[in-house]
């Protein structure tokens, strides 16, 4: 809780994935890769509760060995690869207000598949929303590695390219230096956090998102065993939120 608002942390996990079959429960330095995102939010003395959505009982299964609640299976439907956040985020809303009457106000998404986290950052990015009344939602992000002042629309073969974007007062942004260009930021998948009412509403960010910047190392967003691999390299050598088998 902070500032009087509960705080749910929801880590959503379906069984299918194409790229790196059963990615969630795969092991990660000896743990399933869905047990760094439900230590992030057992961890965190701001979150009330530590939540886990998912269509798949061998997920459930381990997520309740490793603390998580799991009240309830996520129906196929909402599991599909085209299923978006939004269904998921206010199916779980739904059932927990309708099966417990209890309706969080603000909903960490901790996706597993983005489990180089730091605690600090967790805590201190819970504490940024909610001292923002005004914004409906946060996002971490990273400074862009590439600028999108340099990127076209290619309608079609033969047809002239587009920029993709325009600089008040720089006719030609494609043309200058990357230096002379604005800092830009591409969203990852560390962390979001969202207020109820603004899930409720029928988006996952409203229109007033703050921004939580985090160092461009530790985006590391799992799709494939090369990204895999990549998270387990960046992990073992920071203190993010991972398990110590000599303690635990």
């Amino acid at each position: 809780m902070v500032n009087g608002k509960k705080v749910l942390a929801l880590v959503p996990a379906r069984g299918g994935s194409k790229g790196l079959p059963n990615k969630n429960i795969l092991p990660l330095l000896g743990h399933p890769l869905i047990a760094y995102s439900i230590r992030a939010g057992l961890g965190c003395p701001l979150v009330d509760r530590t939540l886990v959505t998912t269509d798949s009982e061998a997920i459930a299964a381990v997520a309740r060995q490793y603390g998580a609640e799991v009240p309830f299976l996520r129906p196929a439907e909402l599991a599909a690869d085209l299923s978006r956040d939004l269904e998921v985020f206010q199916h779980a809303l739904h059932w927990l207000a309708e099966h417990e009457g209890y309706a969080p106000d603000l909903v960490v998404q901790l996706r597993p598949t983005s489990p180089v986290r730091f605690a600090a950052d967790l805590a201190e990015s819970i504490r940024l929303l909610a001292a923002h009344p005004a914004a409906t939602s946060l996002r971490a992000v990273t400074p862009s590695p590439i600028t999108p002042f340099k990127m076209w629309w290619v309608d079609a073969p033969g047809q002239p390219m587009r920029p993709l974007l325009h600089l008040p007062d720089v006719p030609e942004p494609f043309n200058e230096p990357r230096q002379h260009l604005p800092q830009t930021y591409w969203q990852t998948g560390t962390l979001d956090i969202m207020r109820r009412e603004t899930l409720l509403a029928g988006s996952m960010t409203g229109g007033q998102i703050l921004p939580y910047v985090i160092d461009n190392q530790y985006a590391v967003d799992i799709d494939d065993r090369e990204s895999f691999d990549r998270a387990a390299r960046v992990m073992r050598h920071t203190d993010c939120v991972k398990f110590d088998d000599s303690k635990d």
